[in-house]
């Protein structure tokens, strides 16, 4: 976007949610051929008229929060035998300082979500980070395992706004076409944070204490904290309709047309100054209903979309946040391998491989999405962009299967890692577009949507996660992760094959219900002009 100039387009949505006309007209700026959306209003204020510089700055701030917040998270999962030891309390019981954690981060959600869209986005997300910041430096002063948990929630229910925000920053000031990538980098930044427990192992290995982790994230913590009051501007903006209906496709007199832009341009607003983009508070929103919207949340776990997206975050999480750092320390540090303790955090570098080799892939249902668009004659329906994941859909399943049966098995320790990076690789598939897919396809209020998708995926990930290490020494590896989490996973990710074939015929059905008119009611901005 060049300096100063201000996007237009007369893209519009149908009735229908998640299918859009993207039909270009003369004047509209374009990409892949085909009209922006949502549209603009004629305000350098609007956050769809910023500079590309400074969006992307506003998602690297966001994406490197979620990294650290998931890296404090799961870090210490590496710390749970010692934990046991210190605290005199059994594996499965220090397992609670992750698991718990984990259940405040997604809770965390239901009430930072209604507070920043009361207050607005840039306040509530300095005030988590300060959250944050706090209970990390009082978990690595902790010498109490009351004491370590209180601030290990405290810092997880912080830091649970960096779940939701990312993602309503997205839909705040990207485009359509940009929002599966710009997704994807937030992912791929929330993926990499599960390579905390690598971190964590070697500060041991250094012949540091487990609290020297704490200290760490909590420097790195302040740094971004610091970033983030320069950079993120706040993204609320309420998008009126334009005051005079737009151009007709069938305009040719290239001068009226001209004449009309430059009359928008003349009567736009300045752009805020410096001092102005600091400012933390910017007023109360007396539309949005705090109380109303926490209930209200829950009834979006009703939208086929939204539920697919709880369950295909809480089994990945699950099973590879939880499953594989719960259980392959212990494993590993068993017989026939005897890795020390300080190694037991390797497996998150196949986290890492399987996370950087789908990384390349993060664009592709953007194109892929574009390219049907064409086909269709400008029309945009939400499902164009599913047919990526096919792949995904079997190899993350595939290595599930491969981790259990080497645990159960004893095989080479290079199965494990194998294993692992095909369930990451698959995972950052379904995180990154079901995500996309939902925002596509369910428009009313995504913050409420992200409140529920939030709420169910930590307490599906949760429950898979609470009792795992009972469950395998009841049943065993094969039977637990192999068989049971391996069929719940398949099953999820062939939930797939619904969508890419009934997926409009399902939003055709949800737009006639109850539950469509009761969303639509409540819809407080405006995304089409």
């Amino acid at each position: 976007m060049a300096p100063g100039h201000l996007v237009h387009s007369h893209a519009h949505e149908d009735d229908l949610p998640g299918t859009v006309n993207l039909q270009a007209t003369e004047g509209d700026d374009t990409a892949y051929g085909q009209a922006l959306y949502p549209v603009p209003a004629e305000d350098p204020n609007d956050p769809l008229q910023w500079p590309n510089w400074k969006k992307s700055m506003i998602l690297l701030v966001c994406s490197l929060y979620s990294f650290l917040g998931n890296c404090a998270l799961l870090g210490p999962s590496v710390y749970i035998g010692l934990y046991a030891q210190e605290f005199n309390i059994t594996p499965t019981k220090a397992s609670d300082l992750v698991s718990y954690p984990n259940l405040a981060f997604g809770f965390g959600s239901l009430i930072l979500v209604p507070l920043y869209l009361k207050f607005g986005r840039r306040p509530v997300m300095l005030m988590s980070m300060v959250f944050f910041c706090a209970g990390l430096i009082g978990a690595s002063q902790a010498t109490t395992f009351g004491g370590l948990m209180a601030c290990r929630i405290i810092h997880g229910f912080g830091s649970g706004v960096c779940e939701a925000l990312p993602v309503q920053l997205v839909n705040d000031i990207f485009f359509l076409h940009e929002r599966g990538l710009r997704i994807g980098y937030y992912t791929i930044a929330l993926c990499f944070g599960s390579t905390g427990p690598l971190y964590a192992g070697y500060m041991l290995a250094g012949g540091y204490s487990w609290n020297l982790f704490f200290y760490v994230v909590f420097a790195f913590a302040a740094a971004l904290l610091i970033l983030a009051f320069f950079v993120v501007e706040e993204t609320a903006y309420k998008r009126a309709p334009p005051a005079s209906p737009p151009l007709s496709p069938f305009t040719t007199d290239k001068v009226e047309q001209a004449s009309h832009t430059e009359e928008l341009a003349s009567s736009a607003p300045p752009r805020k100054t410096f001092a102005q983009q600091l400012k933390v508070w910017n007023g109360i929103d007396d539309e949005q209903e705090f109380w109303i919207m926490i209930p209200r949340a829950f009834t979006y776990f009703l939208v086929p979309q939204v539920l697919w997206v709880a369950t295909s975050f809480g089994i990945y999480i699950g099973l590879g946040a939880l499953a594989f750092n719960y259980t392959f320390p212990l494993k590993i540090t068993a017989p026939p391998y005897n890795w020390s303790q300080t190694n037991s955090g390797l497996i998150t570098i196949a986290t890492f491989l399987g996370f950087l080799l789908a990384m390349p892939f993060l664009s592709s249902s953007d194109r892929l999405a574009a390219y049907y668009t064409c086909k269709n004659g400008g029309i945009r329906e939400a499902e164009m962009r599913l047919g990526v994941m096919l792949p995904a859909m079997i190899i993350a399943p595939a290595g599930i299967v491969l981790y259990g049966f080497a645990a159960e098995k004893n095989l080479h320790w290079v199965a494990y890692f194998f294993g692992v990076a095909m369930d990451q690789w698959g995972a950052l598939f379904y995180f990154t577009f079901t995500l996309a897919y939902a925002v596509d396809s369910y428009y009313a209020n995504t913050s409420e949507m992200l409140i529920a998708m939030n709420l169910g995926k930590q307490a599906i990930s949760f429950g898979m996660g609470i009792y795992l290490l009972d469950w395998i020494i009841e049943r065993g590896f094969a039977v637990t992760i192999s068989g049971i989490f391996a069929a719940v996973l398949l099953a999820n990710n062939l939930v797939l094959l619904v969508f890419m074939f009934w997926g409009k015929r399902i939003r055709i059905f949800m737009n006639r219900t109850w539950l469509a008119r009761l969303h639509k009611g409540t819809i407080k901005s405006v995304e089409v002009a």
